[in-house]
């Protein structure tokens, strides 16, 4: 008697966040980073911010280590001085895809960040990569669809939306469903996907897994509060 073994292999993830200022990359990408961790294959978080890194994962590092996820960032007491100010780029970030299984970029905001993306080495042959714009229509700059649309296109090639809309602390669920639609008109005119809403964890259950556009619900657990320079 004879047996077929097959084996399964998951496709590899690879993700580059990019967006306006305040759209809320840095805690989806922390987010979705997680998420791939807890499926158990090895994941790697890349803090390729070079434009204003207040917001960095640094702080996080070890939180984050210990959940499993590599990340790729600078240490604080190396960045000592620098307040807001724009940032090098980490040697081992140049490499990251390089590293065995998914790997999530948290890029800088705008144009200048979305740039960044190009100083990763073999980017142009990664088969599985994937730009994802947030969109938080809560912004003025992207608070209409045709803003949406001029924004996205602005950041170069991207291959999918997230609707990350909130107001912060104060964020609702009508908050992000009303940008649920926005982004769902944007990603029409655009040609491309939403790939997901997310949402405050609480805010995300009251939604439900399914936005009113038919987009999958992801729950976020805040981390960037913490994570100040």
């Amino acid at each position: 008697m004879s047996f077929w073994v097959f084996e399964v292999r998951r496709i590899r993830i690879v993700e580059a966040y990019v967006g306006e200022y305040a759209a809320g990359k840095s805690e989806v990408a922390v987010n979705r980073a997680l998420e791939l961790a807890r499926e158990g294959e090895p994941a790697t978080l890349v803090d390729l911010d070079t434009v204003e890194p207040c917001y960095t994962l640094r702080p996080l590092q070890e939180e984050l280590g210990a959940a499993g996820i590599h990340v790729v960032a600078w240490e604080t007491r190396r960045t000592l001085g620098l307040g807001e100010a724009g940032s090098v780029l980490k040697a081992e970030a140049r490499w990251a895809l390089r590293r065995p299984g998914h790997v999530v970029f948290d890029v800088g905001y705008g144009v200048g960040g979305a740039k960044a993306l190009n100083l990763v080495e073999g980017v142009e042959h990664e088969r599985w990569f994937n730009v994802l714009a947030v969109i938080n229509a809560s912004r003025p700059l992207t608070a209409t669809v045709e803003g949406i649309v001029a924004h996205v296109r602005d950041l170069g090639p991207v291959h999918g939306l997230i609707n990350n809309t909130h107001l912060g602390s104060e964020t609702t669920a009508a908050v992000v469903q009303a940008g649920a639609a926005l982004v769902a008109a944007a990603g029409r005119s655009l040609g491309i996907p939403v790939v997901a809403t997310t949402a405050p964890a609480a805010v995300a259950a009251e939604i439900g897994p399914y936005d009113p556009a038919a987009h999958p619900v992801r729950p976020l657990r805040r981390f960037m509060p913490r994570a100040f320079w």
